[in-house]
């Protein structure tokens, strides 16, 4: 079976992080995630990828290529003209086949697609959509289904005590071919608002079936950070790179730590950092590749990128530092979520 991945969206409530950055491309655990997410595909025997990009499309088909150094087979879609979620899928349509898996790729997860498979093959659904329960639905597209699982209305955004469940669209989609048919060419579709209720209306079964493990819309920079902080605390597991110095402290290859300096777990530290001498990092950092965090800076509860300075005697708390950029000497920073703008890089 193929995977179809939309990887086109700007992440608008995100930025100035994905300024210039397709949103699968952010980092979770110095790696971004949209490879761990081919990694996890390919875990479950999933080897056939097509990617819809759109924005900044050469972030994501320069660094992946052909899929080969994953071992996966990966090809490309480009959207002319914005098309929506359906539209994407209707544009791959040449290079899917005839039972096939859709999924948004700026969702973190770590979801059974192969038991979504099997519920699928068992209700003999055109359509399964996976589901995850929230506490609060007001701000998603909500399901009402039957007693045997099938999907008999979609609810956006309901306000708050109105939704008639819990559910919700996860992004995660088993469609057999014909679904395309269903889908107009050459216009923008929402898959949400337009195909999966035309579907209904026509008789077709779509079928709801609980997604297991973890899910987490990356979609602004709290949830980005809430990512983060369930990965270091182990609620989401996923291949991270170095060795554990401690419990709860990973560094990478090549990182030199200075006497005096103190990792406060959970940490995680890429390869080839510098850390001065009574600098503190930690508790709930994650610091990138080739990053410098000077003598007596303290970086707590904040994630940086990769190459990036904190410089002497500086403070970062609960910060989002974008590749690249340089925090000077005894900068204050909290709360800050900051990235390199062309004309300066420095804060």
């Amino acid at each position: 079976m193929k995977a179809l991945l939309l990887a086109g969206g700007f992440g608008t409530r995100m930025r100035p992080l994905t300024e210039r950055l397709p949103k699968p491309m952010a980092p979770v655990g110095n790696r971004p995630w949209l490879e761990h997410l081919i990694a996890g595909l390919k875990e479950q025997g999933i080897n056939e990828i097509v990617i819809a990009v759109k924005h900044y499309p050469e972030r994501i088909i320069d660094y992946f290529g052909d899929g080969r150094k994953l071992g996966v087979d990966i090809r490309y879609t480009h959207e002319p003209v914005p098309l929506g979620t359906a539209g994407a899928v209707k544009n791959a349509e040449a290079l899917l086949g005839s039972r096939f898996v859709v999924i948004n790729a700026d969702i973190v997860h770590r979801a059974d697609i192969r038991a979504l498979v099997e519920t699928h093959e068992r209700s003999g659904a055109m359509v399964t959509i996976g589901l995850v329960e929230v506490a609060d639905p007001s701000q998603f597209g909500v399901v009402e289904q039957s007693a045997d699982g099938r999907i008999v209305r979609f609810v956006e955004k309901p306000p708050r005590g109105e939704a008639p469940s819990n559910r919700i669209n996860a992004g995660i989609y088993i469609m057999e071919r014909d679904v395309l048919q269903a889908i107009p060419a050459g216009r923008e579709v929402s898959i949400e608002r337009e195909t999966f209720p035309s579907l209904i209306a026509a008789g077709h079964r779509v079928q709801g079936a609980d997604v297991s493990g973890y899910w987490m819309d990356m979609g602004t920079s709290d949830r980005y950070r809430r990512i983060h902080w369930d990965l270091l605390d182990g609620k989401l597991e996923l291949e991270l790179p170095g060795r554990e110095l401690g419990r709860g402290i990973r560094i990478g290859e090549d990182t030199e730590i200075a006497q005096g300096a103190m990792l406060v777990p959970p940490v995680l530290v890429g390869s080839r950092v510098t850390i001065g001498e009574r600098a503190v990092v930690g508790p709930y950092a994650v610091i990138g590749d080739d990053c410098v965090i000077g003598r007596g800076a303290r970086v707590t509860h904040s994630i940086l990128w990769d190459r990036c300075t904190a410089a002497e005697a500086a403070q970062l708390n609960r910060c989002i530092v974008g590749s690249g950029l340089k925090i000077d000497p005894r900068h204050l920073l909290h709360e800050a979520v900051v990235n390199v703008i062309p004309e300066a890089e420095t804060i």
